[in-house]
């Protein structure tokens, strides 16, 4: 009797990803996070008769630098259309969006995966939309709230092909995707605020040949982790429902991180479902050449590019240029450092990876709040760099300067931690040393060589610690060789 083919995983992303505008992308009204509920809800985000929406120009050109960075394909005509549907907190009764003419198209992104192989994640298109209100039910008893500051909020919608595999690629893929809009400056990716969230469509098969299942969509996650349990979950689900000898029916779902499953909240639209048609009140996106050119010409630095030159620039293994790279404030305080201090590419990368992010890691804080600036990190390396401390010494004043006891030089200065390195006074040191531990001496001249690591621990101790360690090496190879 013939096996089943194993079950094949097919995944594909949809990520509403919001533009950082300061205004909405219809209207003027602010899209500043936080505002009391339905204070930034204007006449056109409300749909009130007799107002026209005119589109942000901001928000078009971070989408076509969005499109840029993944080798799509930018329209030269876009057009809005409207997508009905009722829901509490559309007031308009509809959403302006793109259909089938979005502003980006056929683009990709490669991800990583273990054992360093290299994956391309096929982009079928980015569009324009303007964002919904929120349904609040928390403090509501029995009722919802609306708050509708977010509605007209601009967003690209970001469409995977269904290229993905596993939950591990579909959380690659949505870090590679997070670290690029936030580099591009188009979005600041905080997830907890919703500026950057996915919804997943899941459907198995059996074997890579067979014909796509049907799929579910589980809407609106807004972490890597819970990501990737809903979609663990979801696989889990359709197999058992299908070797049960149910059916997958197609559905929209919603992930609850307390249980860690999904449920079922509506049947699946289609989109005739939606009737879209040309939007009446917004004319035809129109962009050049030159226009996509010059747009081209402000993009930054992107992450790979980066890292590629982090390695070549500053002899940095790759491994630590990814380190650095990871984040685009990261990589400027990197790179910040090494030009002010003048201190070598990898004793930056060195004191950053290890002892600055360790210790932010053990406080709860970022890069962006990092108690010890990019002038008080430098000014400390200039002082290791000049002799005034040595790099033992400079572990205190880094800890000093964590617990905000001002900069190096202040620190130094307030704790007597100037370096020793008058050569007659680590000579008095280690004669004294010597003198104190005949023995031990003894021993060392007849051969045990390995006593060298003693003498010096007890003339670093004589010292305080401040004996330069170059210095006091040799001297101390001197002395002791009689």
């Amino acid at each position: 009797m013939s096996q089943e083919p194993a079950w094949e995983v097919v995944i594909g992303l949809e990520v509403h990803c919001q533009l950082r505008t300061k205004t909405k992308i219809f209207s003027g009204a602010s899209t500043t996070y936080g505002a009391e509920p339905n204070t930034q809800a204007d006449a056109v985000t409300l749909g009130l008769p007799g107002v026209l929406p005119v589109l942000n120009a901001e928000a078009v050109r971070m989408a076509v630098k969005f499109g840029l960075s993944v080798d799509a394909k930018i329209a030269e005509r876009c057009v809005f259309a409207r997508k009905h549907y009722f829901y509490p907190d559309l007031p308009k009764g509809y959403q302006i969006s793109q259909y089938e003419l979005p502003i980006v198209e056929h683009g990709h992104l490669d991800i990583e995966l273990e054992g360093g192989v290299t994956k391309r994640i096929g982009i079928t298109r980015a569009h324009l939309e303007e964002d919904a209100g929120k349904s609040l039910h928390e403090n509501f008893s029995g009722q919802t709230g609306i708050d509708l500051n977010r509605a007209g909020t601009p967003l690209i919608e970001i469409v995977s092909e269904p290229d993905i595999r596993s939950a591990a690629e579909a959380v690659a893929y949505l870090k590679k995707l997070h670290q690029l809009v936030v580099y591009l400056d188009v979005c600041d990716g905080n997830m907890a605020e919703g500026s950057f969230r996915c919804d997943a469509n899941v459907s198995v098969r059996r074997g890579p040949n067979a014909p796509f299942g049907t799929r579910t969509e589980t809407k609106n996650i807004n972490s890597f982790r819970y990501v990737e349990k809903a979609i663990e979950y979801e696989i889990e689900r359709q197999i058992d429902v299908i070797e049960a000898g149910g059916k997958i029916i197609q559905e929209t779902r919603l992930y609850n991180p307390d249980t860690g499953e999904t449920r079922s909240m509506r049947t699946k639209e289609n989109a005739n479902d939606y009737r879209y048609f040309p939007d009446p009140d917004l004319l035809p996106v129109v962009l050049t050449q030159e226009d996509i050119a010059g747009i081209r010409a402000t993009m930054p630095e992107l992450p790979e590019a980066m890292r590629d030159r982090f390695v070549s620039q500053y002899g940095l293994s790759k491994y630590d240029a990814a380190v650095l790279t990871a984040e685009r404030a990261l990589a400027d305080y990197y790179e910040t450092v090494v030009k002010s201090s003048g201190a070598d590419g990898k004793t930056c990368a060195n004191w950053i990876t290890t002892d600055l992010l360790g210790a932010l890691n053990k406080i709860g804080k970022d890069i962006s709040t990092s108690p010890i600036s990019t002038d008080m990190l430098s000014g400390m390396l200039k002082r290791i760099s000049d002799k005034t401390i040595s790099g033992k010494i400079a572990k205190e004043v880094f800890e000093a300067m964590l617990a905000g006891e001002g900069d190096a030089d202040t620190i130094i200065k307030a704790k007597g931690l100037v370096q020793i390195t008058d050569e007659s006074a680590i000579i008095a040191a280690i004669e004294d040393v010597m003198a104190k531990n005949p023995g031990q001496l003894a021993d060392y001249r007849s051969g045990k060589d390995k006593l060298f690591g003693f003498f010096v621990g007890q003339a670093m101790k004589a010292t305080q610690g401040k004996a330069n360690p170059d210095a006091l090496n040799r001297l101390l190879k001197e002395k002791l060789a009689g």
